[in-house]
């Protein structure tokens, strides 16, 4: 039975970065059918990630009253009937007000589910599940091109992912009893049931070195995957085709490396292997840093993702071990809210300094969030022994 559950906690992971991609797989058809500026994709996006702050943020209110398999069920059912309802849109506003139930349904189940694998099964698990968001990921965009290139319109692209998570959703619903085995929410203790507020975990010790660490590792990673391109492009001189393949290589990094990091869990503890990772991000850095030609760049920005691929699974999973299991799903809340706001900040913010200064200073940017993020998670490590 813990097997079937641990089986259909890896299909939720495939099933949440099924949708991750596929705004911008689809936007250069879709802006065209509504007459909008290519710009406006990022209205949706900031509509759908302000849905994921604000259910991340209620996770552990969520979690203690419904339980981590009734708050999946539940999110992966708002999420399906979202996408579905963009299948159905003729008009861009409708977009904006299916994102909203999109954005919500996104932000509590990856909390939930984040905290009860932390809680409940091996750091390995950890990373193989967000292996497996990677997979659903690069799956999204090929389903979307599939559609495209076969004659169907972008909403069929929608509407055969929007299917699946139906599906899915029916799978969790039938698995509901299988949660009731084990604690959802990891309470313990006295204040089990207290609700914590956003002022108040922000004063647990180590709570704010840890969001700070989460802040930055988001803004690392998304800021490499968006800017890669144009830094190969603009910068070394390499061919729009050739950058757009090269950049994608980060993300196989990524994907790669938390296959990896799951054997490598079964050795190394989560502070080893957050210590590891970020050294193989300052690694890939300097190698960017380094005055040569394109091709070391692309090295450089591999040895990035294999470098980001502990850090993100193992911060959540060492979560229970630095705070207490009564608290750690108010913290992982806040950490994938927190992820979310770096996510939405960091990458626009050097956009901004590529168009008034240079995009080469791409690596020196990346260096600063890493050495913030560096001192953070030891400064996290001391408060919390």
């Amino acid at each position: 039975m813990i097997a079937l559950l641990l089986g259909i906690i890896y299909l939720s992971f495939i099933s949440l970065g099924l949708p991750d991609a596929l705004l911008g797989a689809a936007w250069p058809t879709m802006y065209l059918e509504f007459s909008v500026p290519v710009s406006y994709a990022g209205i949706i996006s900031i509509i759908i990630a302000l849905g994921t702050i604000i259910s991340s943020l209620q996770s552990d209110r969520l979690t203690r009253k419904l339980g981590t398999g009734r708050v999946t069920a539940i999110s992966v059912a708002m999420t399906a009937a979202a996408l579905l309802g963009f299948s159905f849109s003729h008009s861009f506003w409708a977009l904006c007000l299916w994102a909203i139930p999109y954005g919500l349904g996104a932000g509590s189940v990856d909390a939930s589910l984040n905290n009860y694998v932390a809680l409940h099964y091996e750091s390995r698990h950890m990373s193989w599940l967000h292996c497996m968001w990677g997979v659903g990921a690069s799956l999204g965009p090929y389903i979307m091109g599939f559609a495209l290139t076969g004659g169907k319109t972008w909403n069929s692209g929608y509407r055969w992912i929007g299917i699946m998570q139906v599906v899915l959703t029916v799978i969790l619903f039938f698995s509901l009893p299988m949660w009731k085995g084990r604690n959802a929410g990891g309470e313990q203790g006295k204040d089990a049931d207290k609700i914590l507020s956003l002022a108040e975990i922000i004063r647990i010790p180590g709570a704010k070195e840890v969001l700070i660490c989460f802040f930055c590792y988001c803004a690392v990673e998304q800021t490499a995957g968006l800017w890669a391109s144009s830094y190969l492009v603009l910068y070394k001189g390499m061919a729009a085709e050739a950058a757009a393949g090269f950049a994608s290589m980060f993300y196989i990094g990524i994907t790669i490396g938390r296959a990896a990091s799951g054997f490598m869990t079964m050795k190394f503890n989560d502070t080893q292997m957050i210590r590891l990772g970020l050294g193989t991000i300052a690694l890939g850095i300097v190698v960017m840093l380094v005055p040569m030609g394109a091709n070391l760049s692309v090295a450089g920005l591999i040895l990035i993702g294999l470098g980001c691929a502990p850090v993100y699974p193992c911060v959540i999973h060492s979560t229970p071990a630095h705070f207490g299991t009564d608290k750690s799903q108010a913290i992982i809340g806040v950490q994938m809210a927190m992820a979310y706001v770096g996510t939405c900040v960091m990458p626009p913010l050097f956009g901004i300094i590529a168009n008034h200064i240079s995009v080469a200073l791409l690596p020196v940017y990346l260096l600063i969030l890493l050495v913030l993020m560096t001192i953070m998670h030891e400064k996290l490590n001391e408060k919390t022994k």
